[in-house]
């Protein structure tokens, strides 16, 4: 198995990958990026690399067990939660991580989930029909175990706590996920909106 036997799919990564980076939400090599090919892989961003100018050879193979198909690809110490969605849920296509100003700040300072309601955006997210609908954002402490972080994480999507194609981690951003990369990025889109909104509600004190 090779890169360049899913170069459409490298292609459509990169080219995400670049466009968050343009908007600043994955600033200094930060974030990860990964979709499905097949039932037991996916292509995944390498760690270290710079996601405003990523190219074919800064994304590798992983199988879903976390193992590198080439031994010589540097894969991201994230990569167990990448895995661990693809694993719960057959549906998901794609997961993106992001490390916004705004996602990284309300993380940081909001408590256990970040509530939303009245913005037309919310329904850009899978799931929700109205703007009326509140919804609540899960936020999920940091952790440098990322095995220990990935089993919160799915005892918490097996409590039902993970209702929306996302959550936060405290103090630093985002993930997102989708049946298909542009799904994923479509969600990625409209949780970094409604992030933003929330803070400068906050910065005008109107929270």
């Amino acid at each position: 198995m090779k890169i360049s036997d899913h170069i459409n799919h490298v292609k459509a990564l990169c080219d995400a990958c670049q466009r968050f980076g343009s908007r600043g939400w994955c600033s200094a090599t930060s974030g990860n990026f990964s979709t499905r090919i097949d039932a037991a892989h996916c292509l995944i961003t390498q760690s270290g690399r710079d996601k405003s100018r990523l190219g074919q050879h800064d994304v590798m193979i992983c199988g879903l067990d976390g193992v590198a198909i080439d031994a010589a690809s540097h894969s991201s110490a994230e990569t167990p939660l990448h895995c661990l969605l693809y694993e719960l849920d057959s549906t998901v296509g794609a997961v993106l991580h992001t490390h916004s100003v705004c996602a990284t700040m309300l993380s940081q300072h909001g408590g256990k989930e970040i509530q939303i309601r009245g913005y037309e955006m919310q329904k850009a997210l899978t799931g929700i029909a109205s703007h009326e609908e509140g919804i609540a954002v899960k936020i999920f402490t940091n952790d440098q175990d990322m095995q220990a972080l990935a089993r919160r994480v799915e005892d918490a999507w097996h409590a039902g706590a993970l209702s929306l194609p996302g959550f936060l981690i405290a103090g630093h951003g985002l993930y997102a996920w989708g049946r298909t990369l542009d799904e994923a990025v479509r969600h990625i889109e409209g949780f970094e909106f409604l992030f933003e909104c929330v803070w400068q509600e906050r910065l005008a004190g109107l929270r």
